[in-house]
């Protein structure tokens, strides 16, 4: 199976780590501490709201507010499965439409690894996922966030700035998130060059030693009854051209690839839940 060039990864989330591993682009670790980062994300009104938010008293919620309970666990549990659920399955209904190797004609393999060669399918269903992640969590986040700030005190406060930060940084977030797919691109043109490349080498290896059998096949027979060997191993056979890898086994390799990256960013977009969870469960 094809395997992107292994490449010094960088510290930081698994998304980051295998974007790196599987892209052509050289990234820096960055040298800006996260709070830098924020200050040039956040725009002059969401600052301010921030900095109202984190100095002022916290507003007083009238009692009877619904609690937190295990509830609410299971249904990020929930959220979290169905999510990777859909993406493995994404991924194995596009595979399924290939015919196992060894069951099909070459040919039949080839015409349909390139009926899956165009990658606006992939792009589609990358973007079509990232949109179903982004509304399943924002659901799951806004209903904890509501139970955070029905807490009071410090937790009223934490609710109110996980508002802000979300409405604030959402348009930066899809910003980010949505260039994957172009990088994913990159990645996907890669791999089917290298297949092609070596597609080409192996065949061209078999026909040369097609050649060189067929000369030492015609060598042998302009000697009387083909010769004492021709005729003790009888009419020599003629290779056919075949090559060592299956056509279409770098889409396997892609879909693999895609993903593990759509996994990663799963894990990253719910680290604000796991936040408003841990906050809940401490309360």
């Amino acid at each position: 199976m094809l395997q992107a060039p292994q490449r010094t990864g960088l510290s930081g989330p698994t998304l980051i780590r295998l974007l790196t591993r599987l892209t052509d682009a050289e990234v820096q670790q960055s040298r800006q501490s996260l709070s830098d980062h924020l200050s040039q994300w956040l725009g002059w009104t969401d600052a301010i709201a921030l900095s109202a938010a984190l100095n002022t008293s916290p507003p007083v919620i009238a009692p009877g507010a619904r609690l937190f309970s295990s509830a609410e666990e299971r249904e990020c549990a929930r959220v979290r499965t169905t999510l990777a659920d859909a993406i493995a399955s994404d991924t194995a209904a596009t595979a399924a439409r290939r015919t196992v190797p060894g069951q099909a004609p070459v040919k039949k393999l080839a015409a349909l690894a390139e009926a899956d060669a165009d990658y606006s399918g992939f792009r589609q269903r990358y973007l079509s996922l990232q949109h179903t992640m982004e509304t399943s969590i924002g659901n799951l986040r806004s209903r904890l966030r509501g139970m955070v700030a029905a807490k009071n005190g410090e937790m009223t406060r934490l609710a109110v700035v996980d508002a802000i930060m979300d409405r604030a940084l959402l348009p930066k977030e899809r910003a980010l998130l949505g260039a994957i797919p172009k990088l994913l691109q990159g990645h996907f043109n890669r791999l089917r060059q290298a297949e092609e490349s070596a597609l080409a080498e192996a065949q061209a290896e078999a026909d040369a030693e097609a050649e060189a059998e067929a000369a030492s096949t015609a060598t042998r027979t302009t000697e009387p009854d083909g010769g004492p060997q021709a005729r003790a191993n009888g009419p020599a056979q003629v290779p056919p051209a075949a090559v060592a890898a299956t056509p279409g086994a770098w889409l396997d390799t892609f879909r693999n690839d895609m993903r593990s990256v759509l996994l990663a960013e799963l894990d990253v977009r719910l680290q604000p839940v796991e936040g408003l969870l841990a906050a809940l469960r401490a309360s």
